[in-house]
């Protein structure tokens, strides 16, 4: 299946490089500490070395850089792809999506403010498909 077969985000996604910790709800994995690739108000990209699997319920403490307290949710892996071994930039890595579950309307605002101030200063978004 090609990248765009699988790329059907409801929601425009900004490059928002913001540090997020990622525990699985069943602890199964040790925290991982890992950097955005992008963000949306449904959800997040973030490339782990570690594979997440497809459906796992986790939970993200992420923070926004906004100076205010880190925002928290429940989330859902929705697609995982790994990365071709032959690419020079970040190999053998994952580029995990993840779908906000459970988000308090508090956390939903300030994200949505968030990523509106950083459109509105030209931020490079990635195209939604539906």
């Amino acid at each position: 299946m090609s990248w765009e077969g699988i790329d059907r985000r409801k929601f425009p996604r900004v490059i928002y490089p913001c540090m997020v910790k990622i525990t699985t709800s069943d602890g199964s994995q040790e925290a991982l500490l890992a950097h955005t690739e992008n963000m949306g108000q449904g959800g997040l990209c973030v490339t782990l070395k570690n594979d997440i699997k497809l459906f796992t319920i986790v939970d993200m403490e992420v923070d926004l850089l906004d100076l205010d307290e880190h925002i928290t949710s429940k989330g859902k892996v929705v697609w995982n792809v790994r990365r071709k071994s032959v690419e020079k930039v970040k190999p053998m890595f994952y580029d995990i999506g993840i779908e906000f579950t459970d988000i308090s309307d508090q956390d939903q605002g300030r994200l949505r403010q968030n990523l509106q101030m950083l459109i509105e200063k030209g931020a490079k978004l990635l195209k939604p498909y539906i």
